[in-house]
């Protein structure tokens, strides 16, 4: 028997002794990955997918391209991805609107996210932060409620059913104001807005509103979280300033298809995971407001199971109707 023929024989043996005990060989992609995003550019969850993105393809040997699809609260990318061939070629940076709110805030969703998308793993955990135009005549949390039961005052999201929105919805609840919502196609064209006075508030991400704040272009008056932000440690939280009780956290997670193959997620979740861990990566989403949140796939699913539960609670108590 030749040589080369006894090599072959032996390498088929050891795969085919892998593949008996369940050891698959790791999948490795051999063209370009698309991350879809639900909003426009320049908000936090493009922010995230730009940042991790580069690291993330040059782990994967890939391209990583960022294809922005906003619109409906992240709910036409989402679509995209529930209809997008499993094969780990199309992947979504998902965001807690349309992954646990909206399926309580729509009466028609086109997706089920807990059927038709796979998790990868939990990316990142975001500060908002509650800020105003200058010509708002309020320093802190207590004047803005006072200023809000006075007269009328709006407040723009990245859409409807958002982080942003509930956030604002919530505060509406506990703070007995009536602040009007007006949205946009993402974070970023709501910030331009605010930078022109054109409306009054939101409750930004961290990474769209860290830099205006500190330009004073805008007033920062509270995070959102039940914690002080480590990135604006000056300012108090919310329920601190008054608000008992209220807690809007805002995060980002990376997901496939439903039925992608287990070695393809196993694979694009090591290497998110990875990444994650970087700590440049970690500095990097840490001065836009961001920290890191690496999970495994289970229990990224776990916690978007939870975290749907918790707004279908909010969105009934503040009487939002579902929407087609």
């Amino acid at each position: 028997m030749k040589k080369n023929t006894m090599s072959r024989l032996i390498v088929g043996a050891v795969m085919a002794a892998l593949a008996a005990h369940g050891v698959a060989a790791e999948w490795q992609p051999n063209k370009p990955i698309r991350m879809l995003v639900g909003f426009a550019p320049g908000g936090g969850t493009d922010t995230t997918a730009r940042g991790m993105g580069t690291r993330l393809g040059e782990r994967l040997g890939q391209q990583i391209i960022i294809d922005n699809r906003p619109g409906a609260s992240g709910n036409i990318a989402a679509d995209i991805l529930a209809n997008a061939t499993p094969d780990g070629y199309t992947i979504l940076m998902g965001t807690i609107a349309a992954l646990a709110i909206n399926p309580s805030l729509y009466k028609k969703l086109s997706f089920d996210p807990l059927k038709d998308l796979q998790p990868i793993s939990r990316a990142v955990d975001s500060t908002n932060i509650l800020v105003v135009h200058p010509s708002v005549a309020a320093k802190n949390v207590a004047e803005l409620i006072a200023l809000g039961k006075s007269k009328s005052l709006n407040g723009g999201s990245s859409g409807v059913g958002g982080a942003g929105h509930l956030a604002l919805e919530l505060f509406n609840l506990q703070a007995g104001t009536k602040i009007v919502h007006v949205p946009y196609k993402g974070g970023g064209p709501a910030m331009v807005d605010l930078l022109s006075g054109n409306i009054n508030l939101i409750f930004a991400t961290a990474a769209s509103a860290v830099p205006h704040i500190k330009s004073g272009r805008i007033r920062a008056l509270a995070v959102t979280t039940s914690k002080r932000s480590g990135l604006v440690p000056e300012l108090p939280t919310v329920a601190e300033a008054g608000v008992k009780g209220f807690e809007a956290n805002n995060w980002y997670g990376v997901l496939a298809p439903a039925k992608t193959p287990r070695d393809v997620i196993n694979r694009l979740n090591k290497e998110v995971v990875a990444v994650l861990n970087l700590p440049d990566i970690k500095a990097l989403l840490f001065k836009s407001g961001l920290d890191a949140a690496p999970s495994t796939p289970e229990a990224f699913g776990d916690y978007i199971r939870s975290e749907t539960a918790k707004w279908q609670k909010v969105i009934k108590a503040a009487g939002l109707y579902q929407t087609n």
